[in-house]
């Protein structure tokens, strides 16, 4: 079950972002309210003076900055973005950015109103219709949805840490752990992936590259880094219907 909400009415900068940090480390959805400017870079470049909005920050990623008119946001990132949140004095300064393409939203908020991180996933992760199973045979079929030149040859292949759903080999030769999950995921099974890759590792041929690739839906924040931060990959893919 998830803890209720934890909120904070005109926190000082600190205590905001203490509240912040931890809400995006355990992928809560995090909402502030304060007055703050906004300023964006990437396809194009945008300001947005002082002004009182409400900003929500999702865990996959997603961005959104509204005013108090309209239903539509004023400035937003997509989902897949990097939030970072950090202090500037007595200015609180949230990151948003993006790699691909390069794109960073900077909301710095000079007073703060109320922050709240809400912990709670929707009950539609849970209607996707499709099994892994159903992820794996897509990939079996099309083995470039992984990438140009990926060729399988085997599945559920035994290691000392259990069974990868698919081993193969890229267009260069190097082996690939393929880790197939049928929903959103986090740090877990970066955990689950590192060991099958390590295993690999120690029973192939000495020299021989090992490559790791989760495949999932989406993944959180913290999980995306830890990929990067371990040299692993990540190939967004559903189920089929």
């Amino acid at each position: 079950m998830s803890d209720g909400p934890r909120t904070q009415t005109q926190p000082t900068t600190d205590e905001a972002r203490t509240l912040v940090d931890s809400g995006l480390e355990r992928d809560a959805m995090v909402t502030l309210f304060g007055r703050c400017t906004v300023d964006y870079e990437g396809r194009a470049a945008s300001t947005l003076g002082p002004g009182d909005r409400l900003v929500v920050l999702k865990p996959d990623g997603t961005v959104l900055v509204h005013t108090d008119e309209g239903q539509q946001p004023v400035n937003w990132q997509p989902p897949g973005c990097s939030h970072d949140v950090m202090t500037e004095g007595s200015t609180l300064v949230v990151r948003s950015e993006r790699s691909t393409p390069e794109e960073l939203l900077v909301v710095r908020f000079e007073r703060l109103d109320h922050a709240v991180a809400y912990d709670g996933t929707d009950a539609s992760d849970l209607a996707l219709t499709g099994t892994e199973d159903d992820l794996r045979k897509r990939i079996l079929d099309e083995p470039s949805l992984i990438e140009p030149g990926f060729e399988p040859r085997a599945t559920e292949r035994d290691t000392p840490a259990g069974a990868v759903d698919i081993f193969g080999a890229d267009a260069d030769g190097a082996a690939v752990v393929v880790e197939l999950k049928r929903r959103r995921v986090g740090p877990d099974a970066v955990g689950q992936l590192t060991r099958y890759v390590d295993a690999l590792e120690r029973d192939l041929h000495a020299g021989r590259e090992v490559r790791g690739v989760l495949v999932a839906p989406s993944v959180t924040d913290r999980a995306r880094r830890l990929l990067a931060k371990r040299g692993l990959e990540f190939v967004p893919l559903e189920p089929p219907e």
